[in-house]
């Protein structure tokens, strides 16, 4: 199982020279990745809020080899062809480090959909996620895209420059106990369930992705990718199947000293 820093972007954090310089700590340290909340604000008693985007491009030019991207983007608050081009922009610098985690977001932590106007109806916003992954794939392939959705219109354009992977791996959150989002993420290249409370609940959730493939094991390379708080064991999870490891921060308690302490220590696992 690798492992990843996942840090959220608050108050002392919020700077993108400092978390560019944890990912170099990071690199040096053994971490196999970096990956950052993308908010836009949260509640109190955090003040500041950094854009993941500006900030994960002081990350990949501060490191050369650390697995990077946003985890994850709430994709109904972009438009896709801007999330194309900040993507596949994005990949280039990187030298074809990123992985893009999406999913439907919500209202609930900080109001971000319903203090700005936007549908808070997890129904809509699904669809406009699922038309959106289209749009990404389309665009990242170089071809002209056309398409004319419920939410969303690209009429013949090509949007350039490609990613330098050629398509960036898309892990897609959702609850575990939740089917639609464990079919959706057996379309792309992983899954994050969110919110895990046990080893066993994450086994539960694979098994159901075994059962979509139909097969015994996942496809080779499709991650399963888990938040990991202190006291959790990390072998118990990586015997259910996660691939990934993300050291889970409280952004409440979280103080910068500590964060340079736990990365410089290198993984626990």
């Amino acid at each position: 199982m690798r492992a990843a820093v996942w840090l959220p972007l608050f108050d002392e954090l919020a700077d993108p020279l400092v978390v560019g310089r944890l990912g170099a700590l990071a690199e040096e340290a053994g971490w196999d990745g970096l990956f950052v909340w993308d908010q836009l604000w949260w509640r109190e008693p955090i003040q500041a809020v950094a854009d993941p985007w500006i900030t994960l491009a002081a990350v990949a030019c501060a490191t050369e080899r650390l697995r990077i991207g946003p985890m994850v983007t709430p994709v109904a608050r972009r438009r896709p062809v801007k999330l194309v081009k900040e993507t596949a922009t994005l990949d280039v610098l990187s030298g074809g480090r990123l992985t893009l985690g999406v999913g439907l977001g919500s209202d609930r932590f900080a109001g971000e959909y319903s203090r700005t106007g936007e549908t808070v109806d997890d129904r809509v916003r699904a669809e406009q996620l699922d038309e959106s992954l289209g749009i990404l794939k389309a665009g990242w392939s170089g071809e002209p895209v056309v398409h004319d959705g419920q939410h969303y219109r690209v009429d013949d354009v090509r949007l350039l420059p490609r990613p330098a992977q050629g398509q960036v791996p898309i892990w897609v959150a959702g609850f575990p106990g939740n089917l639609k989002p464990i079919r959706r993420a057996a379309q792309y290249d992983g899954f994050f369930p969110v919110n895990l409370s046990s080893a066993d609940e994450l086994a539960a959730a694979t098994g159901r992705l075994r059962e979509i493939f139909e097969q015994d094991a996942l496809p080779e390379g499709f991650d399963v990718v888990v938040a990991l708080e202190p006291e959790m064991d990390p072998q118990a999870f990586e015997a259910a199947g996660a691939t990934w490891g993300l050291t889970d921060v409280d952004p409440t308690t979280m103080r910068l000293a500590d964060v340079r302490a736990m990365i410089a220590a290198g993984p626990q696992w």
